[in-house]
């Protein structure tokens, strides 16, 4: 059963392709413990395809963010390129394509998602997330 306490995670990665897998193993570790199993799969998935988009598409460093409140996991990847994503294509026009699925599948398999641009410390760059029910 998850917890009604609300948590949250952050787990800051360097520009290394090897943190996509950090990455996916920290997030299945972290919902395994606080009882989200059911949710793994999905937001393994969706979370590997937003670090994968933030360490291939900028050169500084990126972070992963887990929260879990009121029944919803929020998880979303930060990358300190300001520039917004490019809107996803449906996810059946894109067929066997070898990139741009990253954002179709999120926008697919999540309840909500989106992005905002952040500006923190002198520091620039976006958020990109994708929201699960817990339900």
């Amino acid at each position: 059963m998850p917890e009604t306490t609300p948590w949250e995670y952050t787990l800051y990665i360097p520009n290394d392709l090897r943190a996509v897998t950090v990455s996916r193993r920290t997030l299945r570790l972290v919902l395994t413990m606080h009882g989200l199993i059911r949710l793994v799969d999905t937001a393994e998935l969706l979370a590997a395809e937003l670090v994968s988009n933030a360490v291939r598409h900028t050169k500084g460093p990126a972070a992963l963010r887990m929260r879990w409140s009121a029944g919803v996991l929020r998880i979303g990847a930060w990358d300190a390129d300001p520039e917004p994503p490019e809107p996803p294509a449906e996810l059946e026009l894109i067929g066997e394509a070898e990139q741009g699925r990253g954002l179709a599948l999120v926008r697919s398999c999540a309840d909500l998602w989106g992005w905002q641009p952040l500006a923190r410390k002198g520091n620039r760059g976006k958020y990109v997330w994708f929201e699960l029910a817990g339900a």
